[in-house]
């Protein structure tokens, strides 16, 4: 053998798929492009959407996302002279991906809601969150916050006033001033402290008044998410009870608020984004909402908040398995592509069925947040089936993240391809804004409080699922009487109502093969302990082909 030989031997590539890029990330997923409630294919949301999808797709997008990640957020407590400073570093990368999040309105449809024109801001922005969050998860933790502040500063209309008008703008702007002087605003809050986790009855951090609606606010938060946002929504004590306020970063005067950042946290994934640990030291904030009714106020952001994680969960599941199809599709084992092997299809098939009913679900919540206002159905479905939402979807992303890491085999595995980093951001959003746990009682909660509502969800799933949905809301129904003697018995009805509610969006989105091959393999019953169960009677390829661009 001659040189030149050897050398292609040991230094030649060969069998290996060429880098994920390319895909428009909107035009090739036929679920996104279903348009619920929408006004057909000339829409110019459609077109505008596509854009985006071509844009977030190309290379130089996707690569920002593993530069914010690899190169992470900085604490700076103090200057050279000893001065505090509290100030976070960012790469370029990160502002970069926070641009392009901003110009597309994803911070700002909670606001756009309540403008002339404004009937189908939550979905429209959905589908856009749904292919950003494709590309980087991280930098879209302050644009929820940002997006979901504003609903709790109903509560406060002066403050609404300023401040919607700030939140409006597509214009990013990362300077360090007041929010006045800034083209653009971004909103954080601060809720969790060391002693009291999710009960946020505990907190001890106190405010104390100094004039009508301006209280000085002395404290800790054990998380404290995006610290260099503009403000925050802060819970703390009154004599009346926990109390909401808004905090500015920045005072008008100039003088930076007293908000002394202690450190930031070391986080599994979700490594772009800063969540940080917080003393307050007579810090400024503003009364939004009752004294004493501060959970309350907070809990208008929990919907859309929640809905994110759902709309995030499902885009990291179509990440992930969109790049073990293109590595299939371009790697040869034993003789064949490794896409065309039936077990490698049936694996790849079966996670797909668990995303698409997903992505149908949770961009239903989106379309159903458009409509509570004047629709009682959709504000039931929208009170009821979140939390269960939330908690199957969520953790679904984990187990499809690991066995699309596996389709991948030790490439997937390694740090110079995206599954490590999809893998690790899985569980973030299973854990912000309510654990299983606290989902499982949520939906209790609303049970209890609103049984009406549990009952008219359970009408509107069995007349969408068709012949399936009468047996199915009988299981649900005796899951629920279950659960009225044994509260310990709640992920139980959780994931079954989730299950159900993503069988039925699918029906809505999906062509009849794909929604009945979830329906008859998730709603019969059978223990699925891993995924590739599906039988030969379901066309698994069909699956693949409709879902995705395959090469």
């Amino acid at each position: 053998m001659d040189k030149v030989s050897q050398a292609t031997m040991t230094t030649g590539v060969i069998n290996q798929a060429p880098p994920y890029c390319g895909y428009n990330l909107a035009e090739s997923d036929p679920i996104l492009l279903a348009d619920l409630g929408g006004t057909g294919s000339n829409d110019s949301a459609r077109e505008e959407l596509i854009k985006f999808g071509e844009q977030c797709g190309a290379a130089d997008a996707l690569d920002l996302g593993r530069l914010a990640n690899v190169n992470e957020p900085v604490l700076k407590t103090h200057d050279p002279y000893g001065r505090r400073l509290d100030v976070v570093e960012f790469h370029p990368s990160y502002h970069a991906l926070m641009r392009r999040s901003f110009e597309a309105g994803l911070h700002s449809a909670s606001v756009e809601s309540m403008e002339p024109g404004g009937d189908r801001a939550f979905y429209n922005r959905a589908r856009k969150y749904f292919v950003m969050s494709q590309v980087e998860g991280g930098h879209l933790c302050p644009v929820t916050m940002t997006n979901a502040s504003a609903m709790a500063l109903t509560q406060a209309p002066e403050l609404a006033e300023v401040w919607n008008e700030r939140i409006l703008s597509r214009k990013y702007d990362q300077r360090f001033r007041p929010a006045s002087q800034k083209m653009g605003v971004s909103l954080g809050m601060g809720m969790t402290e060391k002693q009291g986790g999710s009960d946020l009855r505990q907190i001890i951090t106190r405010a104390e008044k100094v004039s009508d609606d301006t209280y000085v606010i002395n404290g800790h938060k054990w998380f404290f998410s995006a610290p260099m946002c503009d403000a925050f929504l802060v819970l703390a004590k009154l004599e009346e009870g926990p109390t909401c306020f808004l905090v500015p970063r920045i005072l008008e005067s100039g003088e930076v608020n007293g908000l002394d950042f202690q450190r930031l946290k070391n986080k599994l994934g979700n490594k772009s984004n800063a969540s940080s640990e917080v003393e307050f030291n007579n810090a400024v904030g503003f009364l939004v909402g009752e004294a004493g009714k501060g959970i309350k106020t907070i809990l208008k952001m929990v919907t859309p908040t929640r809905v994110d994680c759902c709309i995030g969960s499902a885009a990291l599941m179509r990440a992930a398995i969109s790049r073990a199809v293109h590595h299939t599709s371009n790697r040869s084992a034993f003789g064949a592509r490794l896409i065309e092997k039936p077990l490698m299809q049936r694996v790849l098939a079966d996670m797909s069925l668990d995303m698409a009913a997903s992505e149908a679900l949770a961009l239903k919540l989106a379309h159903c947040m458009d409509q509570e206002g004047e629709d009682s159905q959709a504000a039931d479905f929208l009170r009821i089936i979140t939390p269960a939402a939330k908690y199957w979807i969520c953790k679904s992303a984990e187990n499809v993240a690991a066995e699309a890491m596996e389709c991948l085999g030790g490439n997937g595995y390694v740090e110079d391809h995206d599954m490590a980093r999809i893998y690790r951001e899985a569980p973030v959003n299973s854990i912000w804004e309510g654990s299983g746990n606290i989902m499982a009682l949520d939906l209790l909660r609303a049970m209890h409080r609103t049984p009406d509502s549990f009952m008219n969800v359970l009408g509107m799933l069995e007349a969408d699922l068709g012949p399936a949905g009468k047996v199915s809301v009988e299981v649900l129904q005796a899951a629920a009487r279950t659960c009225l003697e044994d509260e310990g018995g709640a992920r139980l009805l959780t994931e079954q109502l989730a299950i159900t509610a993503a069988a039925a969006a699918l029906k809505e989105v999906a062509p009849a093969a794909i929604a009945n091959a979830f329906i008859e393999t998730r709603m019969a019953g059978q223990w699925r302990s891993s995924y590739g169960m599906l039988d030969a009677r379901y066309d698994a390829m069909g699956i693949l082909e409709w879902l995705y661009p395959i090469k």
